[in-house]
């Protein structure tokens, strides 16, 4: 059995290869956009059809990243296949026509091919071609055919048809019949150009001589090789009945829609016979060729001729069914006749479109520009004419439309630009409507969403921030929060924030705040001190994680807030060498004599700085006031010569602020009858009580000093004599250089050495000049120093330490020779007073003498010196 198998599968190899070399290559037929090929049916697995690569001009190397594919309806049978290495169609599974074809014509498969990046869309027929796999075939292998001795020659007898699947020259072509004496063959060709065959008697038969004939009925085919089929047929001759039935007509044509229910009448056949009795009375039925599918629609009811409809009638699947049916007549030797039915469907809009969505680039870029497919729709409708006609069209308010390739297709493209951050995701629906009445239609949604693209910078909250921070914060603690938006998503919506780079008070800002990237929290570096920095400002970025990434800056001001952290300092009057401040009252004072003033200063601002004073201590409170706004110590009354000739009072200064801060100054007041000529503390350049004193002790300290200052002094002028003549002879007749040395001889006063230092002291407007005195150094020949006092300054004390040696020969530039490196610069910076609210005038001479002082005890080396050029 196996070995017959095999010689079958080789007979029709070789039938398949005849079929092709008499067919040629297969056929490609460029029309309108598409191909078409020929393939014969019953290949095996893997057979060659067509080059598509070739054919479609495509990149054979991009096959398989272009996603190169057929498109087919799901549940469909794949019966070629592409190969995304060669780009070549092949037979996937084998094909039979009779099964993929069921009616008769041309059989096409309609392949739809697509490749993506850019999106093509390709249409492919392939004809199957028919070969010759199928032998005609009769219903019977043998069967009677009854014939009336009474027969005149030349009757004609319909014999039973053969059936063959295949079409064209491969279907029934002809009949033969065996050699006799008494019966010779006629083929007939129906309107379909289907042949039947007709026995026609030719020599009278008698019944009794010979009862049966036997004959041999062959039917062939028009293939190569040529097929045929075999049928025996038995010819009784029967006594005679005289009449035969016949029919109104030969043929008969009726309509029928393809919806009419089981039950529904066809037609009312109709034959007639003559004779009487059984051999009148008709019967009707199928003659023995009716195929098979005619019987499983239709029904004959045999004695009234009605045929009846048995199954469901498909206009798509067979538009024309033709029925052959006998009529004969129940009496001996009875003969059949026959008509033919021709039974015409009317299509009804009974199937609904079919739409096969296939998706191609979703999500889709929201920056694609219009005109981006996004996805290929296939429309089918199985009915023909208007009910075939199908109109796609997608919702309102979309921005998509449908635009058709090729008929029954259609691609989903966009519009216009798209916005993720307004529609992140779009369901679009589509609705096929056919042309029928009533017209039928199919909804189909496709959900396309958006993909994010970074179009969007991130955006502040606020258009600015604005801080206050108390000072004094501790270093490390939250100050604000900053915070952001992108409308983005994902990666191009995670934010970071960060500083920009700047410089506060010339330091970088990262040394003042610093800020979380992540959440936005702005964080204190420092101790921020009010009377240092009041406020500053900062930018903050915040940047996307996209690429290119977006940013956004914003500007932070920052305030800082005064604390009440400084109490006042007294300016006046001052004591000195730890004593207490001391002041002369004449006796005869009358009430209301200003004493003097005290003053003080606040570094803070605000009530923090307003300042308020208070007598706290006195040995007779009646006796003295202290006015609270300016400090100003009067007499309340005349003195009595029972009030004591001290008076101890303690004078308590205090600020606005909360909690208070508070400073307090004793006094030392002397009642004396007469006042001499002597500063007190309240006045410039005070001396001490013990000077002003007449003891023998104030004399002698007094002339101490005058001595000791007097040669100091002249020792400075020899010295600096001495020096400036050793350099004009060192230098042969030039002079010291002004911009060096102030002290030579002849050298006009310059700034000069001032600008080479690092640091300029720039005395305030309205005040005098700085007091610059060039002093003898006690270290090597050759070196003089500069001292310079800004007697109204009192920010910072400044000391210039320059060389003044005789320049080197082969220095020819003076300016070269004084570097910023051989400068010697002391600094001490003291906070600067606030000034939001200053004493008022008459208590500025007193803070006048007090920087004089202050400046003299930061220079201590050269207050007893001054002091007494003072004096």
């Amino acid at each position: 059995m196996g070995a017959g198998a095999g010689s079958r599968r080789g007979q029709l190899f070789l039938r398949s290869l005849l079929c092709l070399l008499l067919a040629g290559p297969p056929a490609r037929h460029p029309a309108r956009g598409q191909l078409r090929y020929a393939v014969p049916e019953e290949l095996e697995h893997g057979a060659f059809v067509a080059n598509l690569g070739e054919d479609l001009g495509l990149d054979v190397s991009t096959l398989s990243a272009r996603r190169f594919r057929i498109v087919s309806r799901a549940g469909a049978r794949q019966h070629l296949e592409v190969n995304l290495e060669n780009g070549i169609l092949f037979v996937n599974e084998r094909i039979d026509r009779e099964e993929v074809c069921e009616a008769g014509g041309t059989c096409l498969l309609h392949l739809q091919l697509l490749v993506e990046s850019p999106l093509e869309l390709y249409r492919v027929e392939v004809e199957v071609l028919d070969i010759n796999d199928h032998a005609p075939t009769f219903p019977w292998q043998e069967y009677v055919l009854e014939v009336a001795e009474s027969a005149v020659l030349g009757a004609r007898f319909p014999l039973e048809s053969a059936q063959d699947p295949d079409v064209g020259t491969n279907s029934v072509h002809t009949y033969r019949l065996s050699p006799n004496a008494f019966f010779s063959l006629e083929v007939q060709t129906r309107s379909d150009a289907s042949k039947f065959a007709e026995l026609v008697l030719e020599r009278a038969l008698d019944r009794e001589q010979q009862r049966v004939h036997r004959v041999l009925l062959t039917a062939l085919d028009g293939g190569v090789p040529e097929r045929s089929g075999t049928a025996h047929i038995l010819v009784t001759v029967l006594d005679a009945n005289d009449n035969v039935p016949a029919f109104d007509q030969p043929s008969y044509g009726v309509s029928l829609p393809e919806d009419a229910p089981a039950g529904t009448l066809v037609i009312q056949l109709n034959a007639t016979d003559l004779d009487e009795g059984p051999n009148g009375e008709i019967e009707y039925s199928f003659s023995g060729h009716a195929p098979p599918r005619v019987r499983e629609l239709f029904h004959i009811e045999p004695r009234s001729g009605q045929v009846l409809l048995k199954g469901r009638l498909d206009y798509e699947r067979a538009s024309l069914h033709e029925l052959y049916v006998q009529a004969k007549d129940r009496g001996p030797s009875a003969v059949a006749v026959h008509c033919r039915v021709l039974v015409h469907l009317l299509d009804v809009n009974d199937n609904a479109p079919e739409v096969t969505l296939t998706s191609v680039s979703t999500p889709v870029l929201e920056d694609a520009p219009p005109g981006t497919v996004i996805a290929v729709i296939s429309v089918l409708d199985r009915d023909s004419g208007d009910n075939g006609r199908v109109s796609c069209e997608v919702g309102p308010n979309v921005p998509f439309e449908l635009r058709s390739s090729f008929r029954n297709y259609y691609t989903l493209v966009t519009t216009q630009a798209l916005d993720r951050e307004v529609v992140p995701e779009y369901n679009v629906s589509i609705t096929a409507r056919d042309m029928g009445s009533p017209a039928l239609l199919t909804r189909s949604t496709l959900t396309v969403p958006v993909s994010d693209v970074n179009d969007n910078a991130p955006r502040f909250l606020q258009p600015s921030y604005s801080v206050y921070v108390m000072e004094n914060n501790a270093p490390g603690a939250s100050i604000c929060s900053v915070s952001a938006l992108d409308p983005d998503c994902q990666q191009n919506a995670y934010l970071s924030y960060s500083i920009a780079d700047g410089h506060i008070h010339g330091m970088p800002v990262g040394t003042y705040v610093s800020i979380n990237s992540d959440s936005g929290h702005m964080y204190a570096l420092r101790s921020l001190d009010y009377e240092q920095i009041r406020s500053f400002q900062i930018q903050v970025q915040a940047q996307d994680a996209g690429f290119p990434p977006l940013s956004a800056n914003v500007t932070v001001h920052i305030f800082v807030l005064d604390q009440n952290d400084n109490a006042p300092v007294i300016v006046s009057p001052m004591p000195r060498n730890g004593s207490v401040a001391t002041e002369l009252v004449p006796r005869s004072a009358r009430p209301g004599y200003l004493v003097g003033t005290v003053s003080a200063v606040d570094a803070d601002a605000g009530l923090n700085s307003r300042l308020s004073y208070q007598l706290l201590q006195a040995t007779d409170f009646t006796l003295f006031s202290v006015a609270p706004d300016t400090g100003e110590l009067r007499t309340l009354r005349s003195f009595l010569e029972q009030d004591a000739s001290r008076q101890q009072l303690v004078v308590q200064v205090r600020d606005g602020g909360q909690p208070a801060l508070s400073a307090t100054v004793s006094l030392l007041l002397s009642v004396v009858e007469t006042m001499p000529q002597t500063l007190s503390d309240f006045s410039e350049f005070s001396l001490p009580p013990e000077v002003s004193s007449s003891s023998p002790l104030t004399l002698y300290l007094l002339v101490s000093l005058g001595s000791i200052s007097f040669t100091f002094l002249l020792a400075i002028l020899i010295l600096t004599a001495i020096r400036c003549r050793g350099e004009r002879r060192s230098r042969q007749g030039d002079s010291c250089s002004p911009p060096r040395c102030h002290c030579c001889p002849g050298s006009r006063p310059s700034s000069d050495g001032l600008k080479t230092s690092n640091l300029t002291a720039q005395p305030p407007a309205g005040t005098t000049a700085a007091t610059c005195l060039d002093v003898p150094a006690g270290g090597p020949p050759g070196y003089c120093y500069k001292v310079c006092l800004g007697p109204e300054s009192a920010q910072s004390d400044f000391m210039f330490l320059k060389p003044c040696s005789p320049p080197r020969n082969n220095e020819k530039d003076p300016g070269k020779r004084s570097r910023p490196d051989q400068h010697l610069q002391v600094s001490k910076e003291a906070k600067q007073p606030n000034t939001d609210w200053m004493p008022p005038s008459t208590q500025r001479p007193t803070l006048k003498r007090y920087q004089i002082q202050h400046w003299w005890k930061r220079g201590s080396m050269w207050k007893g010196h001054m002091g007494m050029g003072m004096l």
